[in-house]
């Protein structure tokens, strides 16, 4: 049963995916057949459009093959606990033991990111230290190197190894249905009007005009929201809660100046920028910050907060993945204030977990 109701969902998770491949596969024959086939009449005006439209489609529907394509991110072997302490860590009762454990898993690790204690983040699905910008998604069930959001229009998590795609898609989806809209406007307009035949076929430049007004409207403010977190250099995670490091939390903490932080997404070659190609130089595990960052974890007091002077909760466990905090919603990686009970059984149990 439970095997049956995982396939179902896996299969209602490509609906989204089905359903714009099959809008885009119905505008090729809208644009390409009965616009510029059936309907433009100058023969020099058919051919710059079709040379033009062909480029546009296949970087559009590129971007987004390699979107859905790219596997996400896994976290490297080294971030696993063994066996043991994982083991180990689950039982143990004591606070203090069980903080050694993740400070010794941790200290060989390139980490800088941490919980508001001090901490490094650990995630308690998949027994392993979180890298930095790293997160659990519910949905894959995986810990995702620098995790942007789960987008169901790709069937995908959205990360390292898929954003500069992901901004591509955006931006090549926009263009395209730009250019649709603004070479079949006049014969819209003349349709609209009630010149020209009436036949079906106008039907289809109609509706043609009207997806891609539609659609390019949706998403003028998605990629431009993008470029500003690719600008910021920021995921949509860290845009709503800050990376912590020693210091506290910092928004800007990974900025190396918009053209650093441009080429972080797209890499060093101006010639991949434009191409669905991965170019980036980065492992998906280390990157460079604004300011140098500790990466011990021998401190154990709170990491202040940066700003209004207020400290986090002191948490171990990121919210996202503790098994403990199953009724909480863990999608934006919100805390929340730890449920009451008796205070003598509580104080025997982990109750530090992390913010983060």
């Amino acid at each position: 049963m439970a095997n049956a109701l995982k396939l179902c969902c896996d299969v209602v998770r490509w609906f989204p995916v089905v359903f714009i491949t099959a809008i885009v596969l119905w505008s090729y024959y809208a644009y390409v057949v009965q616009l510029c086939a059936f309907t433009v009449p100058s023969i020099a005006e058919k051919v710059v459009y079709l040379i033009l439209y062909h480029p546009l489609l296949v970087l559009f529907m590129w971007s987004y093959g390699r979107t859905i394509m790219a596997a996400p991110g896994k976290v490297p072997r080294q971030f696993y606990l063994n066996k043991q302490d994982s083991d180990r860590l689950t039982r143990e009762t004591n606070e203090e033991v069980q903080k050694a454990i993740l400070m010794t898993a941790a200290k060989d690790l390139p980490i800088v990111n941490r919980t508001s204690s001090g901490l490094p983040r650990y995630c308690e699905k998949c027994k392993c230290i979180k890298p930095d910008r790293c997160h659990h998604c519910s949905v894959c069930g995986l810990c995702v190197l620098k995790m942007d959001h789960h987008c169901p229009w790709v069937n995908n998590c959205v990360g390292f190894t898929n954003y500069k795609f992901f901004v591509q898609f955006l931006g090549y989806a926009l263009i395209y249905c730009l250019y649709v809209a603004a070479t079949s406007v006049k014969y819209f307009i003349s349709f609209w009007s009630g010149h020209g035949n009436r036949d079906m076929g106008k039907f289809h430049v109609l509706f043609l005009f009207f997806v891609s007004i539609m659609f390019g409207i949706s998403l003028i403010s998605l990629f431009g929201y993008h470029c500003y977190l690719t600008a910021s250099n920021r995921s949509t995670l860290e845009a709503f809660r800050s990376p912590i490091f020693q210091s506290g939390p910092d928004k800007n903490g990974f900025s190396m100046g918009k053209y650093g932080n441009f080429v972080e997404v797209f890499g060093e070659s101006k010639k991949e920028w434009f191409l669905p190609i991965f170019s980036t130089q980065r492992d998906g595990v280390s990157f460079p910050t604004r300011t140098k960052q500790a990466n011990t974890y021998q401190t154990m007091g709170k990491t202040p907060s940066v700003g209004d002077g207020v400290n986090y909760p002191t948490r171990t466990v990121d919210l996202d993945s503790d098994g403990l905090l199953a009724e909480r919603q863990r999608w934006m990686e919100e805390g929340g204030e730890l449920g009451t009970g008796d205070s003598t059984g509580s104080s025997q149990q982990l109750i530090t977990m992390s913010q983060d």
